[in-house]
């Protein structure tokens, strides 16, 4: 869908853009891990910690099973003394049937609170842990991967492995426990019923095996389907103006539509593949009890056993029925589980290619001159982005890329802070290889204004701290003044305490990029990138704009993509970059003299000299694109 913000597919000039060296994991299938591995993994890296409140709960589930299976032998008592009339001990079995039910209270309540701890943490570290990944995992990276399957994973995967922990542990456990208590007293009160009661626990086992598989199928299309249904949401949002100017409401509808339907549909397939469990337990299971009915009757017919005997053995298999229908769900609700933590994992297991080095140090900047050194960059299908580039910046002076798109301006640009590294070749800072320093010392060294600058839903004054919070209000006031911000915030309800909404929509785009510049000048950076800083802008929000980037500049060593060759005509130097190559190189002058590229680029704009004391200023609209 054409948005008017970002399109998430990264063209091969783009940040997003994918190099060979950094796969992405998350465009392709997970892969498929059984379920004892993804158990056991879970359990290693998030059970682990909290297992105080697990051996607990483990042992608040042991005692659970065994208060219930002592209530078919208390029922047995019951029964025998009713007969013989024994009304002591029918008080004590009453007793002990208090004691016992009581006893299985208590231990459920800690255990299902102690587990539901376990899971919400577990859950909190999840969800912690991948967001640390995506920030610091590599941007090539986080650009090819829609942004609604992260969100996805941190809201929606995460609590399925949480459901899924939580029920394995309390449920399988406690519930496979009871089950054996119970099993134990069937034996104890006569195992030839027994064994022909438990006849049918294999064949459950099986069928139960056979609903997981299909429950975890169906639960993979539907997180993958709910990723889809966060992406289109998240896009036609995006680009709601889009939709709008071209009346686009109804497709963006259908869309939408389309998502949730096929969302709806894996749920349900996964809920009748839950729901299929209990029939199937409820039915063998009464296959079971109508036979041990049968011949445990014609046993006490025979005076073989009791009615105590088969009494409180029905009631041991009675009781036996709900925790095994309870296990045969919780196998299909821990497939979803399982298929909702192989979708976290290569999000978990993602590292970033570029880091700051074991041996790193702390970029030392003293002039702030960057070199690029031959520098090659290959993109991800093998085509070659940049070939042998050599660009000299030295200190203070502003130096400009110009070129036609697609030419490798941007991956130039980008390749200073580190955002991706090249083939071959370096890039220094000061003569300092920046992949052999921290990446917190590099990134510290510049400021970034973009075309788009981004705004956070904050308040203004947040915005401009950004990346500076300890900034006092007096140093945030001074960048805005510097910025050609201060008249118009101080013009808002709010002044600095004025949210500026989503992606700063409350405010017009040179509003935007002066509060972006104010940013850049408050980090006060010794190094200045600005990646076409004005293009976007009309002519009245341009000339503001250029007189704060004209103070910004001052003193910073800048590299700057021009869309507008008016805005660099007084660069020191200007590279023309075409193919990936710098094919030209000088002073605006010296270039138009030249007659090559730049000059053609020139002729194709109209441009009027730049006003006195801005670096440029564009007025006439431009009859073509001279770079990105």
């Amino acid at each position: 869908m054409p948005s008017e913000k970002t399109d998430p597919r990264p063209g091969p000039d783009s940040p997003g853009n994918r190099p060979d060296s950094v796969p992405n994991p998350l465009s392709e299938r997970p892969p498929e891990l059984t379920t004892g591995e993804v158990v056991g993994r879970m359990a290693r890296e998030y059970l682990k910690p909290h297992w105080r409140l697990a051996v607990s709960a483990l042992l608040a589930s042991v005692i659970v099973a065994g208060a219930t299976g002592v209530l078919p032998l208390l029922i047995k008592h019951a029964l025998d003394n009713i007969v013989g009339s024994d009304a002591w001990m029918l008080m004590l079995v009453a007793a002990g049937a208090i004691a016992a039910t009581g006893v299985q209270a208590i231990a459920t309540y800690v255990s299902k609170v102690n587990m539901s701890t376990i899971g919400m943490r577990i859950v909190a570290t999840i969800q912690e842990r991948m967001f640390g990944r995506i920030m610091h995992a590599d941007l090539a990276w986080v650009g090819g991967t829609h942004s609604g399957r992260f969100i996805s994973s941190l809201l929606n995967d995460a609590s399925r492995v949480r459901d899924s922990i939580t029920t394995s542990v309390i449920d399988l456990g406690q519930n496979l426990l009871t089950v054996i208590a119970l099993i134990g007293a069937m034996f104890y009160l006569n195992w030839q019923l027994a064994l022909m009661g438990s006849a049918v626990i294999p064949f459950i086992a099986i069928l139960v095996r056979q609903l997981g598989r299909r429950s975890r199928k169906a639960a993979r299309r539907g997180m993958e389907g709910s990723g889809n249904l966060v992406a289109v949401i998240s896009e036609a949002l995006s680009g709601i103006r889009v939709v709008k100017a071209y009346d686009q409401e109804e497709t963006e509808i259908r869309r939408t539509s389309r998502a949730v339907y096929e969302v709806m549909e894996q749920g349900l397939r996964a809920m009748r593949s839950r729901s299929m469990a209990s029939p199937v337990t409820g039915t063998l299971s009464g296959i079971g009890i109508a036979a041990v009915i049968y011949f445990g009757g014609r046993s006490v017919q025979t005076g073989f056993l009791t009615i105590g005997d088969l009494g409180g053995f029905l009631s041991a298999m009675m009781l036996a029925y709900e925790p095994l229908k309870k296990l045969a769900n919780t196998q299909t609700l821990m497939q979803e589980g399982v298929a909702a933590a192989i979708r976290i994992f290569p999000i978990l297991d993602i590292t970033p290619t570029i880091a700051s080095p074991a041996d790193a140090k702390t970029l030392k900047v003293t002039d702030g001159a960057i070199r690029f050194e031959n520098v090659h960059f290959h993109y991800g299908d093998g085509t070659p982005a940049l070939n042998g580039v050599s660009i000299d910046v030295p200190k203070g002076h502003t130096v400009a890329l110009v070129g036609p798109s697609g030419a490798g301006k941007s991956t130039i640009l980008n390749l200073v802070p580190r955002f991706y590294d090249p083939t071959s070749g370096r890039v220094t800072v000061d003569g300092q290889d920046i992949r052999e320093v921290t990446l917190g010392s590099l990134r510290a060294a510049s400021s970034l204004v973009t075309q788009e600058p981004f705004l956070f839903d904050d308040t203004i004054r947040a915005n401009i701290a950004y990346g500076s919070p300890e900034a006092s209000d007096a140093e945030i006031e001074a960048a805005a003044r510097n910025a050609a911000a201060h008249e118009f915030i101080a013009a808002l309800p709010k002044g600095y305490d004025t949210t500026v909404g989503e992606a700063g929509f409350k405010l017009s785009g040179g509003q935007r990029q002066r509060i972006a510049i104010a940013r850049a000048m408050l980090k006060n950076a010794a190094i200045l990138l600005l990646d076409e800083a004005t293009s976007a802008l009309d002519t009245a929000s341009e000339l503001q704009v250029q007189n704060a980037l004209s103070k910004l500049m001052q003193g910073r060593t800048t590299l700057v993509i021009a869309h507008r060759l008016s805005t660099i005509k007084h660069a020191h130097n200007i590279y023309v970059i075409d193919d990936g190559r710098v094919v030209e190189q000088g002073n605006h002058d010296a270039l138009v003299a030249q007659g090559g590229l730049y000059a053609e680029l020139s002729r194709s704009q109209f441009i009027e000299e730049p006003t006195a004391g801005s670096v440029a200023s564009a007025k006439t609209p431009q009859a073509a694109v001279a770079g990105e």
